[in-house]
């Protein structure tokens, strides 16, 4: 089965809005695989930490809510 990861990447990258606390911090439940790849598309900081939470950059954090709208609203 091909997997469109750019899609799965997507929609986890909306699904951090349900669980964002102290303005930009969202808990990491997904993957690492997924993880990885919204740090290195620059997303997210470095998801590698004993942190239960990643922070979202600028960038991550705008589309993460617009994202969230297209998917959910």
């Amino acid at each position: 089965m091909n997997i469109d990861e750019d899609k799965i990447d997507e929609v986890v990258l909306a699904l951090l809005q349900l669980t964002l606390h102290d303005e930009r911090r969202a808990w990491k439940q997904f993957s690492f695989e997924v993880m990885n790849r919204l740090h290195e598309k620059g997303y997210i900081l470095d998801p590698v930490n004993k942190n239960k939470s990643v922070v979202l950059t600028d960038e991550g954090l705008g589309l993460s809510q617009e994202l969230f709208t297209k998917h959910f609203q």
